[in-house]
């Protein structure tokens, strides 16, 4: 009896809480079945691809003993490889000269676009930003044809006033006519990120400005660019880090090229050479592994230069 008294003193108290514990049990749950199917897609195509890679890298297929764990002798026959070398040094070259113009031309038309307004507005941004959506086998190809010095329209141009046009698929032009696809395949999608941002301002500032006395390029550069900081520095990282993967339009580019575009063009195409043309497995894992341990340090120390440059501004 003195049991049932006690029970029933404790049951009304924890039954609330007992509730609650379910909802949230049930809540998770859901919560995981949403996640799930993200979750075995990411796991099954990106994670464990990763780590067979790395597993492939530590070994080496010789032709006496089969495959041998070397650990990191790949590694180091990849950091001392001057096709590796080579192909890191022009990324980032291209990188140094590449980022600063593809952000010029995204702020500069972010900053047109944020002063129009109506359906020309809507249109422009629309046209900007086509590019991006074209993939970027398509766009490379198209861009080979407009190169072409044998029946591009460029040529065609130049030769109806008795000039020879520039070959942008030579050895000495492929630089400019790479600069030239990549900024204008995303200078679009930057460009939308940075007009977000400047929508995002709040229109006051400008009104409290005009007050004042500021021009328009007092704005520019007084209000609307320091604002928009954060998303630059986006776009700067978003920039550098696909760029250091530079493969896509060169690999494309590469049959139309004449020499101009050899297989260690850049450390991608190095590691898809050493895998699929050479079978070499191991060791194109393990450039692409290097590659991102470029990667990773050229990101961080950038992040960690801007960082302590803001707080010694601030």
């Amino acid at each position: 009896m003195t049991v049932d008294l006690a029970q029933s003193a404790v049951t009304p108290a924890s039954a609330p809480t007992v509730r609650r514990r379910r909802r949230r049990g049930r809540q998770s749950l859901v919560g995981w079945g949403f996640v799930a199917p993200f979750a075995i897609v990411f796991l099954a195509l990106l994670v464990a691809p990763l780590l067979f890679a790395l597993y492939l890298s530590l070994f080496q297929n010789q032709l006496i003993g089969g495959e041998r764990f070397v650990l990191f002798d790949n590694y180091v026959k990849a950091f001392t490889d001057d096709s590796f070398l080579n192909g890191v040094w022009f990324v980032v070259r291209f990188s140094v000269v590449l980022i600063p113009l593809q952000m010029a031309v995204s702020l500069a038309v972010a900053l047109m676009l944020d002063v129009l307004t109506g359906v020309f507005s809507r249109f422009s941004r629309l046209m900007v930003f086509l590019p991006y959506a074209i993939p970027a086998v398509i766009g490379a190809l198209m861009w080979g044809f407009l190169y072409s010095k044998s029946f591009g329209p460029l040529a065609e141009i130049f030769g109806m006033f008795g000039l020879v046009g520039p070959d942008f698929l030579s050895r000495n032009l492929i630089f400019v006519g790479l600069l030239n696809i990549v900024i204008w395949q995303w200078a679009g999608y930057y460009m939308i990120i940075l007009y977000a941002a400047l929508q995002g301002i709040d229109p006051t500032l400008y009104e409290a400005a005009r007050i004042d006395g500021a021009s328009q390029w007092q704005i520019i550069f007084r209000i609307k660019i320091p604002l928009i900081a954060p998303a630059l520095v986006l776009i700067l990282v978003f920039a550098l880090i696909g760029t250091l993967q530079f493969f896509n339009e060169p690999q494309i580019l590469r049959y139309l090229a004449a020499g101009a575009i050899p297989a260690d063009f850049t450390p991608n195409m190095y590691a898809y050479q050493q895998a699929f043309a050479l079978a070499n497995y191991n060791y194109g894992s393990a450039i692409s592994f290097a590659l991102g341990a470029v990667v990773f340090i050229c990101v961080y120390l950038f992040m960690f230069i801007t960082r302590k440059r803001g707080s010694f501004l601030s």
